[in-house]
């Protein structure tokens, strides 16, 4: 019984695995883009920021 535990633990740890690889492999420009909106945001906070100034 032991052996069907430990099998079913390294297949789930396999899938879970594979999926990871998978979601990151196929969306790195998603996750590329959205990991450069805070920066973005601070940007155009920034601009608008010296344009309100400026007045």
């Amino acid at each position: 019984m032991s052996i069907l535990f430990s099998a079913w633990t390294i297949l789930v740890a396999l899938v879970f695995l594979g999926v990871v690889i998978w979601v990151f492999r196929e969306n790195k420009e998603n996750f590329d883009a959205a990991a450069r909106i805070p920066f973005e945001e601070d940007d155009l906070l920034l601009e608008s920021n010296k344009e309100d100034t400026h007045d």
